[in-house]
């Protein structure tokens, strides 16, 4: 029997991202995909999660999909059997987050969601690919995709977002971290973070990589997350 695996996308992004994890490995793996685009809260997606996945489950978020799956170790830890968590972290907005993230709403609000996924860009991705075409064309796909309303929801939700530092300790499920060394969101501190407070907890670093992991580097990601469900 094939294991059951869901995905959890991150902001601006839809699963499209899981593209190539997806083509490797779909005839080893169930599948599954979270909902992002109806709740304006992190707890509502995690419950909607729950709600429509298997009974027992691996569980795979990136970036706010990450926010999703410590959530969701919150209200239901029994049900996951694995957890693999890619270019996130676990505590709540600091001032100059929330202050860049109400910059974003503003700019959506007077019209220029285009400008939010063009300043996104530099984040999201190494150096070396700011101007990778395929790479490019993929980020302001999946952004229009999803759209400013959902976007402002999700951007609600993140904002609102409880510290999930206090719960790490407790998670006892085996544990992977997965961050590109080039993260623009996410820093090496915050790997440690989740890495160090998660008992048995692997941690694997991405070379020449950015937040966008699964789509910069995609064979070295699916390869890390068919070990990880192997073992």
């Amino acid at each position: 029997m094939q294991p059951s695996v869901v995905l959890i996308t991150g902001q601006l992004i839809t699963n499209e991202v899981w593209g190539p994890q997806i083509a490797a490995l779909k005839h080893k793996v169930d599948f599954h995909y979270a909902e992002q685009s109806v709740d304006d809260s992190i707890p509502g997606m995690a419950l909607r999660l729950l709600a429509g996945a298997p009974d027992r489950f691996h569980l795979v978020g990136h970036a706010m999909g990450g926010f999703v799956a410590l959530e969701v170790m919150r209200h239901a830890p029994q049900r996951v059997l694995s957890l693999a968590l890619l270019s996130t972290l676990a505590p709540n907005d600091g001032p100059a987050q929330t202050e860049r993230r109400q910059g974003y709403i503003k700019l959506v609000k007077d019209g220029r969601f285009a400008q939010v996924i063009e300043d996104r860009i530099p984040l999201l991705v190494h150096p070396a690919r700011r101007e990778d075409q395929p790479i490019l064309t993929a980020i302001r796909r999946m952004a229009r995709d999803t759209g400013e309303e959902i976007f402002l929801r999700q951007q609600r939700a993140i904002m609102t977002r409880s510290d999930s530092r206090p719960i790490l300790a407790g998670i006892t499920c085996p544990t992977l971290v997965v961050w590109g060394r080039h993260d623009g969101l996410c820093s090496l501190e915050h790997q440690q973070q989740l890495h160090y407070a998660i008992a048995g907890s692997r941690l694997e670093v991405i070379e020449h990589c950015g937040h966008l992991v699964t789509l910069e580097m995609p064979a070295t990601v699916s390869s890390i997350l068919e070990r990880w469900l192997k073992s």
